[in-house]
């Protein structure tokens, strides 16, 4: 899965300017053959940031090669996945001083469709997609498809969860992401439908990893602004309401932090109502999506009991105001990941036990 499939040959420029092969035409972002889903932004030179984990542009070519232009808007650098054709590439590494030349020798000069997903999380500094060289830019089929919003922390970023290039405890904490992998994008996949990914490492209901809601900013906080972080300047809104809201939240709520900083203990009351008030939220976005809560893949019984009562205690709050939201437990703990968290393998695991439950919930 995280090798460069055979059939692919692939060249990568760093520091390269955007100079068109001659037998290749330039198309820049925001060609309207150019398809984007999760959380992204239209920049003023053109180019298009895409900041939440997994956000994606697709296209379809007609044409033997193509040139992807890419950058990393941070100080050191960024990742990619890259699917053609439904065959994943696995990530590749992109730059931020320069703009990454991504060449690609396709297959075949027929018809190519081509998938560009941010491997990272919005804290890592946005991808920005300038443009690619191709032959052709054809029109896409764009099919309707049933969409799920997957909110959660650095469990559904997919964060620490692929050594590919660095093993754990070496590197920056962005080397271990793998967004496309997680178990969201995974379920999607095997649905057919599409996704969008709402998720913050660390982050939790009320309070966070290491951070009791001192410094800080919590999901409720951030979950409306485009950044997912503090900046309400600008305010997300997806172009497509989904049909589901999966939420993944808790784990950091329950979490005893780095053990240095003093941690009090977990508060059921104000957890339950700040998670009710998150939920209405959500409602207010998206007044008609079927709602899913999941427990914790990672902590211990005795937490995850807990987490199990305050969630029923946001069902029942709900189920008098006649909307029905479900819950989805998880029986089994799924750590074997760096620093805990889980692993290719487990979020696979993970797709595989939720896939059936979400299938259900799509045709209600």
């Amino acid at each position: 899965m995280h090798k460069i499939i055979p059939s692919f040959l692939l060249i990568i420029f760093m520091g390269c300017s955007l100079k068109n092969d001659p037998n290749l035409q330039y198309f820049n972002a925001t060609n309207k053959l150019l398809n984007y889903q999760g959380r992204f932004e239209v920049l003023k030179d053109s180019s298009v940031a895409l900041i939440s984990s997994a956000a994606s542009v697709d296209f379809l070519v007609e044409s033997d090669s193509i040139h992807i232009y890419v950058q990393s808007d941070n100080n050191s650098h960024n990742y990619i996945s890259i699917v053609i054709n439904d065959e994943n590439l696995g990530r590749f590494k992109v730059n931020s001083k320069n703009i990454s030349k991504i060449s690609l020798q396709l297959k075949s000069q027929g018809e190519n469709h081509i998938n560009i997903f941010k491997a990272t999380e919005a804290g890592s500094g946005a991808i920005i997609f300038k443009g690619i060289d191709s032959q052709k830019l054809l029109q896409p089929t764009i099919l309707k498809k049933a969409t799920i919003e997957f909110i959660g922390d650095s469990i559904t970023c997919g964060a620490a969860s692929d050594t590919t290039f660095v093993a754990c405890n070496e590197g920056e904490y962005l080397d271990f992401h793998n967004a496309y992998i997680a178990y969201g994008p995974t379920i999607a996949r095997n649905l057919h439908v599409n996704f969008i990914l709402s998720s913050v490492s660390g982050i939790g209901i009320y309070r966070n990893w290491n951070d009791e809601h001192l410094l800080e900013p919590i999901m409720p906080e951030v979950y409306e602004n485009l950044y997912l972080n503090t900046d309400t300047s600008k305010k997300y809104k997806s172009s497509i309401a989904p049909d589901i809201v999966s939420i993944c939240l808790g784990t950091n709520d329950f979490s005893m932090g780095d053990g240095f900083k003093k941690r009090e203990p977990f508060q059921k009351e104000k957890f339950t109502s700040n998670y009710i008030n998150f939920v209405n939220t959500v409602y207010n976005n998206y007044p008609q999506a079927k709602l899913v809560l999941l427990n914790s893949p990672i902590i211990g019984d005795k937490q995850n009991a807990i987490l199990n009562s305050c969630l029923e205690e946001v069902v029942q709050y709900y189920s008098k105001k006649q909307k029905t939201i479900l819950v989805f437990k998880f029986d089994k703990v799924y750590n074997n990941g760096c620093s805990y968290h889980p692993s290719i393998s487990d979020h696979q695991k993970m797709a595989k036990s939720l896939t059936p439950f979400f299938k259900e919930l799509l045709k209600k």
